[in-house]
């Protein structure tokens, strides 16, 4: 993108209220992950104060049953939750990336070959997949989690890519790359890439959010990461441990909402994106 279609996307990106409410959110949310748990001087699982404290001075968002500080676990569970977003998303995208731009541009055997692998992976049940892969796996950590995540995510950008890639392949400037003899990756790179490169930003916000849902279902259901927390297990050992029938409202509330806050603040996001990247939906 030149210097003054930055400028004019900055213009209007600036103007968007949706993308500014939900990158403001997203940022909070971020930075309390990120410095939360360096101004704690106890971790998320330790036993620091009474049993069922409601929230208050000393306890923000009071106490868990057995007297952990619900605060300590909800800033360390945005850290693991953001993680486990960006790594299964990064994942996702570039799988999705590699496939759309191959099999949109080469076309012939490679479209069919890496469209079948696609359709195969579409058609299978995704959260079932990952919840057998989690059940039998040991030792289940954050990474395990995103690396399974990513790779059963990227079907529908993959088929995405390659339909503006397949659009794009017959353009004048790919057709002077291709005469002058540049080689598939370099115009996949040089050409095709920077021409799609907000529709493949929006594709990797959706997938982040994607991911942050899955690992918090996984997680709900108890079969997430074996060690360390997150808000999906925040929520896990609140249903576990009865905090709902006991009021325990502070225990189930914050990780819900964060869950909340982070996906919607990236969805209105993805709107707002949209609207600055396309002139037809821009608002005067």
């Amino acid at each position: 993108m030149r210097s003054g279609g930055r400028n004019e996307a900055l213009h209007f990106a600036l103007r968007n209220c949706k993308l500014v409410a939900g990158t403001i959110i997203v940022a909070v949310l971020l930075v309390a992950g990120l410095a939360g748990p360096m101004l704690l001087d106890h971790g998320p699982n330790d036993y620091v104060g009474p049993s069922m404290a409601p929230p208050s001075g000393e306890f923000w968002f009071g106490t868990t049953t057995f007297g952990q500080d619900v605060f300590a676990q909800f800033v360390y569970g945005l850290r693991s939750t953001f993680l486990v977003g960006v790594l299964g998303g990064v994942l996702a995208a570039v799988v999705g990336m590699v496939v759309g731009f191959v099999a949109g541009y080469r076309g012939g055997w490679a479209d069919e070959l890496l469209t079948m692998l696609t359709n195969i992976v579409l058609v299978l049940p995704a959260l079932v997949v990952l919840l057998i892969v989690n059940a039998y796996l040991g030792v289940r950590s954050i990474g395990v989690q995103a690396l399974f995540i990513g790779l059963t995510s990227w079907p529908w950008a993959a088929r995405a890519i390659r339909a503006q890639t397949f659009s794009l392949r017959s353009r004048d400037f790919v057709d002077l790359a291709r005469l002058s003899g540049v080689r598939t990756p370099r115009i996949i790179l040089r050409e095709i890439a920077p021409n799609m490169s907000s529709y493949l930003f929006l594709t990797f916000i959706l997938l982040f959010g994607s991911s942050i849902l899955i690992a918090a279902s996984l997680d709900f259901i108890g079969l997430g990461p074996t060690e360390g927390v997150s808000l999906g297990l925040m929520l896990n050992n609140a249903a576990r441990w009865s905090a709902l029938p006991l009021g325990l409202w502070w225990w189930f509330i914050p990780p819900g909402a964060g869950i909340t806050a982070i996906v919607g603040a990236l969805y209105v996001m993805n709107v707002g994106l949209d609207e600055v990247f396309n002139p037809k939906l821009r608002e005067m």
